[in-house]
């Protein structure tokens, strides 16, 4: 069984929806929970006008009955509150508005956004043809599947969060093993940090990025703890695990690098100082590691440790004090469009890096223990967990 999700809606479209296919039946799927991850995703220091616009909430459409999934595709929709304002901008049959001003057409694109690159492929003058489904609104449905997914991790006793690592300069200390009090964290904490000394210059750091009308990039950290090990392959290149997590981070809007464990200091060390120690608990019946370098992969593999992932947010492409570009009608020199903006959206970024990393172990859940139910997904993977006690 594979599990799998596909998005759709534009920004300021009427909604946006996600169906997600493979999820076993008998899943609790509750509103409240999936409204909560899109409560988070909405939050965080930074964040611009249109979060004070939106509501979101889901609403679930099909796959579930009395709260349990059937087995059949789940289908969650998210309504766009500021689609009230874009209805004749954003219409999707009819003829187009009488003026490029009501159609709210853009024709100078934002360097570093998809408007040029788009247009260009899609053969369009307006920008807003490209923009709409390119813009990061667009993560809120996969919040919401990522919200599901995390429902059939907890199933397998794996639960993930995020934290924030650093913003422009700002550096959080390594605050990983403490997992337990970021999930703690209150759904209204300014940044995803426990320190308050850095989460303090943090704010300063992104006010002063607001004040100079500028954008500001950063790191944030994804962690699952309890995820089994042996999910994963090294058999084939599209089925190592730290490429597909790596991948799905990337795909994330802003999102330009990634890193997973200590990847990135690891070209700096010996081998002797990067390797994750290997000992024996004979009470436990387990293999243990004294530090978690690796970032709880190996060959492709989970092995037993948290899973870390790290990605890099560049800052966002639209400024309020825009950049120089050339019109694409005229061919003129410009500035670039404004379009509502974050000074940075980290915090909502590791809410995202959450959802996909719960996506891509849920689906690396199912390849691994299958199970047309989740009774059944349990009775695998129990079966496999006492082979592992008897190895």
């Amino acid at each position: 069984m594979r599990l799998r999700f596909l998005t759709a809606g534009e920004s300021h479209g009427p909604a946006l929806a996600v169906i997600v296919e493979g999820l076993p039946a008998g899943l609790a799927v509750d509103s409240a929970a999936i409204d909560r991850e899109l409560r988070r995703r909405m939050g965080g220091h930074g964040r611009g006008g249109r979060m004070r616009i939106e509501r979101d909430r889901v609403e679930i459409l099909s796959g579930a009955r009395f709260g349990r999934t059937l087995g059949s595709p789940v289908t969650l929709l998210i309504r766009n509150l500021d689609h009230d304002n874009w209805i004749e901008a954003m219409r999707p049959g009819g003829p187009p508005p009488s003026s490029a001003e009501q159609a709210r057409a853009v024709t100078r694109p934002r360097p570093g956004h998809a408007d040029l690159a788009g247009a260009l492929k899609y053969d369009t003058h307006d920008a807003r043809d490209v923009l709409e489904r390119s813009s990061a609104r667009e993560t809120a449905a996969r919040t919401a599947a990522g919200a599901v997914a995390q429902a059939l991790l907890r199933e397998a006793g794996a639960t993930v969060t995020s934290r924030t690592v650093a913003v422009g300069a700002v550096e959080a200390p390594d605050e990983a093993e403490r997992f337990d009090e970021l999930l703690d964290l209150a759904e209204d904490a300014p940044l995803r940090v426990l320190d308050p000394a850095a989460r303090g210059a943090m704010v300063a750091a992104i006010d002063d990025a607001r004040a100079r009308q500028d954008s500001i990039g950063g790191v944030f950290e994804v962690l699952a703890r309890g995820v089994p090990p042996g999910l994963g392959s090294p058999a084939h290149w599209d089925r190592r695990l730290d490429g597909r997590i790596g991948g799905a981070l990337l795909s994330i809007q802003a999102v330009k690098a990634v890193a997973i464990g200590e990847g990135i200091e690891a070209t700096t060390r010996p081998g002797s100082e990067q390797h994750d120690a290997i000992t024996y608990d004979p009470a436990a019946r387990a293999f243990l590691r004294a530090t978690n370098r690796a970032g709880g992969i190996e060959g492709g593999m989970t092995n037993g440790e948290i899973v870390r992932a790290r990605g890099y947010l560049k800052p966002l492409a639209t400024l309020p004090r825009p950049l120089a570009t050339v019109d694409l009608v005229t061919k003129a020199a410009v500035v670039a469009a404004v379009e509502r903006t974050d000074t940075i959206p980290i915090v909502a970024a590791g809410v995202v890096g959450e959802a996909m990393l719960a996506l891509v172990l849920a689906d690396e859940l199912l390849i691994k223990f299958g199970g047309d139910s989740v009774d059944e997904m349990r009775r695998n993977l129990s079966a496999y967990r006492d082979a592992l006690r008897a190895y």
